[in-house]
């Protein structure tokens, strides 16, 4: 994707995501994260640095990236984002606007976004309810142990699982 840096009239916006086995609420987040700029920079974080917080992804760095990279309201993606946003990273790549889900407290606010925070360039946007990551796996775990079919097989008259 084209860097459109140094165009005039061009807002850069910038989200940073695990993006792990990218869902609904995620597109939710980035679409509301593109209507402030032009250009929506994604920063997607390392499995060690979704780890030191909360789990380590199921999806590999790589394949986060892919997928999210392929999301139409996506201009360009940071792979192995910082966890903490500098004024140094905002400069490099010219970073207006910096978004975040509004489940955010005003600690970590200070903590993850401080310089984007204290110049008032921090938004935040609705956190899309209903589905979240650890939803989906807490599903995936149920449907696995459901007694809908035998144990250790495919259900009757389903030759392959």
């Amino acid at each position: 994707m084209e860097n459109p840096s140094g165009r005039t009239g061009t807002t850069r916006v910038y989200v940073d995501m695990v993006g792990d086995l990218f869902h609904a609420g995620h597109v939710s987040l980035l679409r509301e994260a593109r209507r402030h700029g032009d250009w929506l920079v994604v920063g997607v974080l390392s499995d060690d640095t979704a780890a030191s917080y909360k789990r380590r992804p199921i999806m590999t760095l790589a394949e986060r990236v892919a997928v999210i990279e392929s999301c139409r309201y996506v201009d360009e993606v940071i792979e192995d984002a910082p966890m903490r946003v500098t004024e140094e990273f905002l400069g490099a790549h010219d970073i207006a606007t910096v978004v975040h889900g509004d489940d955010l407290s005003p600690e970590g606010a200070e903590y993850v976004y401080g310089p984007a925070a204290t110049a008032g360039k921090l938004h935040y946007v609705p956190r899309a309810g209903g589905i979240s990551t650890t939803q989906l796996i807490q599903r995936v775990l149920a449907a696995t142990t459901s007694s809908h079919h035998p144990p250790g097989g495919p259900p009757p008259g389903r030759p392959f699982a």
